[in-house]
């Protein structure tokens, strides 16, 4: 018999990073959205490459920039078959490139809406009475560690909180105000099992 349940939570995010755009047709900065769809100019050997985004409000556009008279050879041919398709998953990485996307904008909002994959890691049935979660965040997510808790967990954050101060709820890594952080790929949380969580 084991009392420890290992489990892994893989965290998905709905919707793509927005940043906040000056746009033209509203005089000033909103949130755009990525279309999904590319941009390409050719320039004799060389290529342009934009990802078109929508305002919010008004479906005014924003090119951001991939890459700029990039001469052609130099772009491998998945990518260039990527490029002239719109492969979604192609795409997804550029949406998702927090980095790429605070080169051109100030502010940014990272969804919270998110879909949470699980999967047992423990092979022996047990009574489970410890529960040990492994998060895998791969994607930008502005969603906070107590947020997540509560609502995959039924349990209020207000109570989170007093558990994490009985050490009925532990942390790793264990940082000042950890619930109330983003979620953090490789975050593991270990919590003792009572009558009202659900798992």
């Amino acid at each position: 018999m084991c009392d420890l349940e290992r489990v892994q939570w893989t965290i998905i995010p709905r919707t793509a990073p927005q940043p906040w755009i000056a746009c033209s047709r509203c005089g000033e900065p909103k949130p755009f959205r990525s279309s999904g769809k590319i941009r390409l100019n050719a320039n004799g050997r060389r290529l342009d490459a934009w990802l078109i985004y929508k305002c919010s409000d008004c479906d005014g556009t924003w090119n951001r920039p991939l890459f700029e008279r990039r001469p052609i050879g130099d772009i491998s041919i998945a990518d260039l078959e990527a490029l002239q398709s719109n492969d979604p998953g192609w795409v997804k990485s550029y949406e998702f490139d927090i980095g790429g996307l605070r080169d051109r904008a100030r502010r940014i909002d990272e969804g919270t809406e998110v879909e949470v994959h699980k999967q047992t890691l423990t092979d022996e049935t047990g009574t489970g009475n410890i529960l040990e979660i492994t998060l895998v965040v791969r994607s930008a997510v502005g969603l906070r560690l107590d947020r997540l808790l509560a609502a995959e967990l039924g349990l209020s954050r207000s109570r989170l909180h007093a558990l994490r101060e009985q050490g009925q709820l532990r942390i790793d890594p264990d940082h000042k105000d950890v619930l109330r952080r983003r979620i953090r790929d490789g975050t593991r949380i270990v919590l003792e099992r009572f009558k009202e969580a659900r798992w």
